[in-house]
């Protein structure tokens, strides 16, 4: 399941990847890039909205995540996926089952907070585009554009809070004109982590009786 996109949450860490043209933005993006890197965690809570006009379409999430070097919590559309750095572990209470796998580092296709760097590495071109005023904060817009011409994706527009150096938001424009959106709500740096957090307790889900795939 793609369950950022740039992330999602694309949300943070992919913009060391940029190397091409843009001039302001190149520079922006490397500010934001240095500005996350010089945290030891990121906590962010997000709203997640997929809509499309056309069909009428308008679904809005609430997730979460935390991220620590590679490894990651995400909670959104009531399922957690905890990464480890190695293996994937996808807990669905609804169904009591949890998907075990292991990351192999060559899926191009899985998008997720850690793969972001090395998904956005290749083939965008990107320009500064609006700045807004947007609650007060000063928002400025970078736009993506990929290189193939066949991609699936028309383009992904990144705002960027100008003063904190941080992400407000990345919506990814779909060729079937859906809009995939994520809006930071609260972003948390430096936290205090419990032991364990990137820990999957697989002997706590079994005596839960979820079943555990791999």
């Amino acid at each position: 399941m793609k369950y950022i996109s740039f992330i999602t949450l694309t949300l943070i860490t992919f913009f060391t990847a940029f190397s091409q043209n843009g001039g302001d933005a190149k520079k922006l993006l490397e500010d934001v890039s240095s500005k996350m890197k010089s945290y030891d965690n990121i906590y962010i809570a997000f709203d997640y909205i997929l809509e499309n006009k056309e069909a009428d379409v308008e679904q809005v999430f609430e997730g979460d995540v935390i991220l620590q070097g590679e490894n990651y919590v995400v909670n959104l559309f009531d399922t957690t996926i905890i990464f480890d750095g190695e293996f994937s572990y996808t807990i669905v209470p609804e169904n009591e089952e949890v998907n075990i796998a292991r990351s192999d580092g060559e899926n191009k296709e899985t998008i997720s907070p850690s793969s972001l760097l090395t998904f956005y590495q290749h083939g965008y071109t990107f320009s500064s585009g609006e700045k807004k005023n947007i609650n007060g904060n000063q928002i400025q817009f970078v736009e993506l554009v990929p290189i193939d011409t066949d991609s699936d994706v028309i383009s992904v527009e990144v705002g960027i809070d100008a003063k904190k150096f941080h992400i407000y938001s990345v919506r990814e424009i779909g060729n079937n004109e859906t809009h995939t959106i994520i809006t930071v709500k609260e972003l948390r740096t430096n936290q205090k982590l419990e032991q364990g957090t990137f820990t999957f307790e697989e002997e706590k889900y079994k005596d839960d009786g979820y079943i555990i795939n791999r």
